[in-house]
């Protein structure tokens, strides 16, 4: 029971001396204090209070916050960034840790890619038969065949479905 309670105080001990605060994070990680504040209040990142009741952060934050950063940049949401960070050890992530998340974001980011590129590819002539434009669209919706499938864009869809099945 004493190793224990001297591994915990010897842990604490040395992330106080290599810990971050709260300005120095903001500085390396490119982001405003209140966004951490925001991303600690969502569960995203760690923080604790030191002696003198300072928010203090482990060095593997910058990491974390790296992660989340380019997440967003690729329009991934914070709830599916912390769905995913959450099978991660709150300690440094590895490469092969960082492997696996990627991989698990691939298919998903091809998946927004394919439906993007359809988007802009179709954009000019249809939004993708959820509009009432039926004398324009003649020849990819003859008599308003797709609106039995449902209200919406049903044929962007499709291709999502298509996409998942694919991968």
């Amino acid at each position: 029971m004493t190793s224990s309670i001297l591994e915990v105080n010897s842990f604490f001990t040395m992330s106080n001396e290599q810990s971050l605060g709260v300005g120095e994070v903001a500085k390396r990680s490119g982001v405003n204090v209140s966004t951490l504040h925001f991303y600690e209040s969502k569960g995203l990142i760690d923080s604790w209070r030191n002696s003198g009741n300072q928010r203090r952060y482990d060095r593997s934050v910058l990491r974390r916050i790296a992660i989340i950063r380019i997440a967003q940049r690729a329009g991934i949401s914070l709830a599916l960034i912390k769905e995913h960070l959450d099978t991660l050890p709150k300690k440094k992530i590895t490469v092969e840790e960082w492997r696996e998340l990627s991989i698990e974001w691939h298919a998903m980011l091809n998946e927004r890619i394919n439906t993007l590129l359809q988007l802009r590819d179709q954009m000019e002539g249809c939004i993708g038969c959820g509009c009432l434009s039926l004398d324009d669209c003649p020849l990819r919706n003859p008599d308003d065949i797709v609106a039995e499938q449902g209200p919406g864009a049903q044929l962007l869809e499709d291709v999502k479905v298509a996409s998942r099945q694919d991968s």
